[in-house]
């Protein structure tokens, strides 16, 4: 299958060919229909992967600091290979998925086959999404709408923390895409609302949303407007959507605001602030965290946990449920906000000509050769192994496989297998992105996310395991039991019944 990549050495942007990913336990293995361009994330890691080293490390001075500590604990040099190491592992591109649902992990039970579903996950033919970040696509509501689900649910929580009540006004700093989504939640909530941004063309489509503007790029003073609009008495609050390295969206937000009013920063701004601001009018600040409750929370996302729904009434899937019912009923309009159209193998027309009148960019996927006469998908036909470099006829006593493709296996594993005389035959991992790069780095012929085509290839005679602790001892026993020599990172196996059986060869 196809994925985009992003180099964040070379700055390099891919559409890469890599084995399509398997359904793992609370996840759901989803054909993807359309995916959404996020300009603002998307365009920053770009920018980001085209700079120098030293613009780089200008950009990330928290990352400098973790650095310069690694330095005097690890030492010069291998600090240094861990940093090429991060910079030179590819980076999937994209967190707006909408597609059908076509294998379900086990533990899934919400979900079926042929749903379509919304999920935050990657510009690829096939993803794989944890349950809870996954929510059914109410019908009428098409794929390449539902995309804007994931970017709505960012501005729907940055609101939840303003608590908007009926009748109240509130500025957004920033039309954006996430703004523009922003204005039409606010309305759709009772709300008046005053955009701001340099932009006009912005301006006007937030106005054509119904939002009344101040076109930042005129001259016009924001604090003054709202004055006037507010008949002095000044906003309930702000929601910041804007993109600066300025502090004076937050000094503006202060000004604008009436005693005790309410400012959420949503977008990436100076955080300079003047206590006297906040301080005389009594104002609340918060910063908001992408999508909501259970955003980062390995047992929300990983594990596939609820939160209890009378405590916690807005995880971040049920927000984009949220914004997918303001799409269905019309509250949402995301046709104004689409600008550009690209149909997946052109996707990198979309990095390379789009300049900055773009808006919401949509990518629309083809259906490919893998569906039965019904129109259904068949699994088998997914390519979970994909030739990376020729074959070798060289003879060589080791052929090997490895399973994992992180860090450690990267820095070390890899590079001491690559001095000996094995053919290196077959690199395994979960997504298939990082045994691809892997593959190509150090010279694997093959690059798979199928375990079991290691342990069944007759060729390999040795696996070397290096996944996370709880796999080890039942990969292990797969390879003992497949005739393999088995090389595995420690522990040996976290459970003493698989120690056991392991003792049994």
């Amino acid at each position: 299958m196809k994925q985009i990549l992003q180099n964040l050495s070379s700055g390099e942007t891919l559409l890469a060919e890599v084995p399509a990913p398997k359904a793992r336990t609370g996840h759901l293995l989803i054909e993807t229909e359309a995916s959404l361009v996020s300009l603002g994330t998307e365009k920053m890691l770009i920018n980001f992967g085209k700079a120098n080293l030293l613009d780089k490390a200008r950009q990330q001075p928290e990352k400098v600091k973790q650095v310069l500590q690694k330095i005097k604990t690890d030492g010069l040099m291998p600090t240094i290979e861990v940093v090429r190491s991060k910079l030179d592992a590819p980076l999937p591109l994209g967190y707006c998925n909408a597609g059908r649902v076509i294998e379900i992990g086990a533990g899934v039970e919400d979900f079926k086959v042929g749903d379509l579903v919304l999920s935050n996950s990657n510009h690829a033919e096939i993803v794989c999404a944890p349950k809870n970040l996954c929510a059914k696509v109410p019908s009428g509501v098409s794929p390449q709408e539902a995309v804007y689900g994931v970017v709505g649910a960012i501005g729907l929580q940055g609101i939840r923390l303003l608590e908007p009540t009926l009748g109240e006004t509130f500025v957004v700093t920033g039309l954006g895409l996430i703004g523009q989504l922003a204005v039409q939640i606010l309305i759709a909530s009772g709300c008046r609302v005053i955009g701001l941004d340099f932009d006009p063309s912005k301006c006007e489509l937030a106005k054509s949303l119904g939002a009344e503007v101040v076109d930042l790029s005129t001259g016009q003073d924001p604090v003054q407007a709202a004055e006037v609009l507010t008949k002095g008495k000044g906003v309930d609050g702000v929601l910041i959507t804007a993109s600066t390295k300025s502090d004076e969206p937050i000094h503006q937000a202060a000004t604008m605001c009436r005693k005790r009013g309410r400012i959420v920063l949503v977008g990436v701004v100076g955080m300079k602030m003047n206590r006297s601001d906040f301080y005389e009018k009594e104002l609340s600040f918060q910063v908001s965290c992408a999508y909501g409750p259970g955003r980062y929370d390995p047992f929300f996302e990983d594990q596939g946990n609820d939160y209890p729904y009378a405590y916690v009434r807005w995880t971040e899937q049920r927000n984009f449920e949220a914004i997918l019912g303001l799409i269905k009923s019309g509250k949402i309009q995301t046709e104004p906000l689409t600008s550009h159209r690209f149909d997946f193998d052109k996707a990198l027309d979309a990095y390379g000509q789009v300049g900055a009148d773009a808006m919401g960019i949509v990518l629309s996927y083809a259906k490919g050769d893998r569906r039965a006469e019904g129109g259904e998908l068949r699994t088998d036909k997914l390519v979970r192994s994909v030739q990376v470099n020729t074959a070798s006829n060289a003879p060589a006593k080791a052929v090997v496989g490895v399973i994992g493709a992180g860090s450690f296996t990267s820095l070390v594993i890899v590079p001491a297998l690559k001095k000996t005389s094995a053919r290196l035959k077959s690199i395994s991992s979960g997504t298939g992105v990082s045994g691809s790069h892997l593959a190509k780095k150090f010279g694997f012929e093959n690059s798979t996310t199928d375990n079991d085509s290691i342990f069944n290839d007759p060729e390999i005679n040795t696996i070397f395991i290096t996944t996370r602790h709880a796999n080890h001892g039942a990969l292990v026993l797969k390879a003992l039991q497949a005739g393999k020599h088995v090389f595995v990172e420690k522990p040996l196996a976290i459970h003493r019944e698989e120690v056991e059986a392991i003792q049994t060869f």
